[in-house]
């Protein structure tokens, strides 16, 4: 399980290291295999899978009907654009350029741990995300249920 929040450096190359604290976690889970691909939901962030989790992921999103729209823009999103990535020996990964480009994710960087999966925002749209609250009107049956 990932948790927590890590402000990153992405390089001029395009790479960020794995947090310390991740790492075992990482390698641990998927031997130090990666797939990076956009997050179809939110622009500005990139999901990061453990190579076993993403598997399932990608077995489910290419099992929709191609018939439909919003299938094939998920399908074109998770899986057209997926890359697997490992990290070197100083223990960064690359991060695909146009990845990069079309979520702005430049020099300043924040990845959430978020149960199976990473999520890698830029920091301007991190902050704006995490400036908005919920609104009384958008809970949710089973957020209504949680006892927070």
């Amino acid at each position: 399980m990932f948790q927590g929040e890590t402000a990153i450096t992405v390089d001029d190359k395009g790479r960020l290291a794995i947090p310390t604290a991740y790492r075992e976690l990482v390698a641990d889970a998927c031997a130090n295999r990666l797939v990076i691909t956009y997050n179809p939901f939110e622009s500005g962030c990139l999901w990061l899978f453990p190579y076993a989790e993403w598997e399932k992921v990608r077995d489910q999103v290419n099992a929709l009907p191609k018939v439909k729209a919003a299938h094939r823009d998920m399908q074109m999103k998770l899986v057209g654009a997926a890359a697997v990535v490992e990290p070197d020996s100083a223990v960064r990964i690359l991060l695909p350029a146009s990845q990069r480009a079309t979520t702005g994710i430049e020099k300043k960087a924040v990845l959430l741990g978020m149960g199976n999966k990473f999520e890698l925002w830029s920091e301007l749209a991190h902050l704006a995300k995490i400036r908005q609250t919920i609104g009384e009107d958008e809970i949710t049956n089973e957020m209504a249920e949680l006892q927070l």
